[in-house]
């Protein structure tokens, strides 16, 4: 690798995505509750259909999202020297799944890789791990994949997180650039929260027993085990309503912007009506901001990537593009950034 000068600026260069190919619809999901409808699924939710993995691995969805990437964007598997991986859900407590991906991509033995556990605010933490890494001369390119199977933690009979959640990956290559494409970061976390959003079994903490696989039910008739998904919705809306506005008001003036300097408003895609609370709370512009959930679901770390992808081929994503992102949620963990788009 050329050695690199310390405080090289950063730029997101290409951005590439890769679903599941089972698609599991409203009408599916109605079928197999028989309480709700698809038009009700919708007006909840935001979400018409999601991926779902069917037996595929976080490490096989990464290299899918890897693999589009070189193949759509041109990028030689050999540029990359260093590969950050941000997944909810390893093949194994270890190794880490960034060093089984590395293998497969057929990266350089001489690159960097490692996992880390987020969602939510996933993907704008591993921006900021990657302008580190550019800025402190360890790489010029760096290849972010956040991938997760989050269905597969889903009890089959929890209708108020399997109509939400769908599986994906994605890619993104950042480089080294004079021009700064990836500008400054506003984080936050609170780990008092963290039972808000939880799978509370099968890990060290509270090993898998036939007590963690016991059945209960709630009030409104969801079915789950101390080894499934669990989320308290409205905690989660009541956490991101009271920590966005801070959030946005950081990320401009550490940008030094305002919100009529914002091209784009991309936002964690959790659920519909998380998203128009949101939006309405911090006064976001309409036409400015993005809804992109409807065909994927939420895809925890995975949203904010897709829905830049999908804004750049609609054209509402162009060259020099100011796009400010913010993702909200388990941890407790929230983040935001803004991008002058550059590909």
């Amino acid at each position: 690798m050329e050695k690199l000068k310390h405080g090289a600026g950063a730029a997101v260069r290409a951005v590439s995505i890769y679903l599941p190919e089972k698609v599991l619809d409203n009408a599916e999901l109605v079928r197999e509750f028989g309480t709700w409808t698809e038009s009700k699924i919708f007006n909840k939710t935001g979400v018409l259909r999601r991926h779902v993995s069917q037996g595929e691995l976080v490490s096989d969805l990464a290299v899918g999202a890897g693999e589009a990437l070189f193949a759509e964007h041109g990028v030689q598997r050999e540029e990359v020297d260093f590969l950050l991986l941000c997944t909810e859900c390893p093949d194994h407590f270890l190794p880490a799944t960034a060093c089984i991906a590395q293998n497969r991509l057929g990266l350089r033995k001489s690159v960097g890789a490692l996992d880390y556990n987020l969602g939510c605010s996933g993907y704008i933490y591993g921006l900021a791990l990657a302008k580190g890494l550019i800025a402190a001369a360890v790489a010029r390119k760096v290849l972010l994949i956040t991938a997760d199977t989050i269905t597969r933690a889903i009890h089959p009979k929890d209708k108020s997180t399997r109509t939400i959640f769908g599986d994906a990956a994605t890619a993104t290559l950042l480089e080294a650039s004079d021009a700064e494409g990836v500008g400054h970061f506003s984080l936050g976390t609170d780990g008092g929260g963290a039972e808000k959003l939880i799978i509370p079994a099968g890990a060290w903490a509270r090993p898998s027993s036939p007590e963690t696989r016991t059945e209960t039910a709630n009030r409104w008739g969801n079915v789950r085990t101390p080894e499934n998904l669990y989320m308290d919705g409205p905690d989660i809306l009541e956490f991101t309503l009271s920590v966005a506005p801070a959030c946005l008001d950081e990320v401009l003036r550490l940008n030094d912007l305002t919100l009529a300097d914002i091209d784009l408003f991309v936002l964690h895609q959790a659920s519909r009506t998380l998203l128009e609370k949101v939006r309405a709370e911090l006064s976001l512009p309409e036409e400015k901001f993005v809804f992109d959930i409807e065909n994927y679901g939420n895809t925890a770390s995975s949203t904010i990537p897709i829905a830049l992808r999908d804004m750049e081929r609609e054209g509402r994503l162009k060259k020099g593009s100011q796009v400010l992102i913010m993702g909200f949620g388990v941890g407790l963990s929230w983040g935001g950034a803004v991008l002058r788009w550059q590909p």
